[in-house]
């Protein structure tokens, strides 16, 4: 499952601990059990075959049936115990889940949390390919129907600029901002990228000029904060970023669309104990 979504044999061989040449047999023994090729290689790339696309959801099936099993089998125990994985964005992991963790640890102490960080754009991508529990993100335009979302809050959004002196500050110093020229720096894609693009298109004066894209909010304002030109952030990551002195909100006569942020999860998987609990965890501090 680790190489059909890593689709490299050193980076799937190093996270599974073994060498390369033993990961090859492996790969190369169910291929003779079942008498075809599952992934077709080079030496530039890796590629799942018809054939390795179908066992590949053989495998998670036979994946879940395992968890389920072992946590029917603990059931009957009266302290949870197991793993809960979770992804979020660096920011989030110190807005948002502090108080859900605080609780869900007070309430399961044996139950062990492996939390994830990076960019929030691929966190429902992270839930849809099995590496992840859960996720925090930003509620997208088009949800997946297998998946429950919990909303968090509603995030308002900013187009921040730099308060050193510089081009930038001239250009958004100006009283009828030439939003044309001026230089952005923008989310590579994601709900936030999306909603940058619906309101620049209201301006009617073509593509943007985009200095460069970055993965990860975090980065985003930092890179505003140094120069090279203007962003769009959540406001959240401003409020809990360390260069947040060195930015400023730029006014807009029409704003930007906020988000709701939020927990997701498969839906399938909302009565297993542990996923109960957690959501239970985060539904009653949403509460509180």
């Amino acid at each position: 499952m680790h190489l059909s979504n890593s689709l490299h044999f050193s980076k799937t061989a190093q996270a599974k601990h073994v060498s390369p040449s033993t990961l090859s047999r492996c790969i190369q023994r169910i291929e003779d059990e079942l008498g075809v090729r599952l992934l077709n290689r080079d030496n530039r790339s890796v590629v799942l075959t018809e054939a390795g696309l179908l066992f590949k959801q053989y495998a998670l099936q036979q994946l879940e049936q395992w968890e389920l099993l072992k946590r029917s089998i603990k059931q009957s125990k009266s302290e949870l115990e197991g793993q809960i994985n979770l992804y979020c964005s660096v920011t989030a992991a110190y807005s948002h889940l502090p108080p859900i963790l605080e609780r869900f640890r007070l309430l399961h102490p044996k139950v062990e949390i492996k939390l994830s960080t990076g960019d929030s754009a691929v966190a429902v991508d992270q839930v849809l390919q099995h590496q992840v529990d859960f996720a925090i993100t930003a509620y997208p335009d088009t949800f997946p129907a297998r998946l429950h979302f919990i909303q968090l809050a509603e995030i308002p959004l900013s187009i921040i600029g730099p308060t050193i002196t510089c081009a930038v500050t001239q250009q958004i110093s100006q009283a009828n901002i030439d939003w044309k020229n001026v230089p952005f720096i923008l989310p590579e894609h994601g709900s936030v990228r999306r909603r940058f693009d619906n309101w620049y298109r209201l301006f009617k004066i073509g593509k943007p000029h985009i200095y460069a894209k970055v993965a990860g909010h975090e980065a985003l304002i930092s890179m505003v904060a140094l120069g090279c030109g203007v962003g769009i952030v959540p406001d959240v990551v401003i409020e809990n970023s360390p260069v947040r002195d060195r930015v400023q909100s730029l006014s807009v006569t029409t704003p930007l669309q906020s988000f709701d942020l939020g927990i997701c999860c498969y839906k399938t998987r909302a009565n297993e104990p542990l996923i109960s609990a957690f959501i239970g965890c985060v539904e009653g501090d949403l509460i509180n």
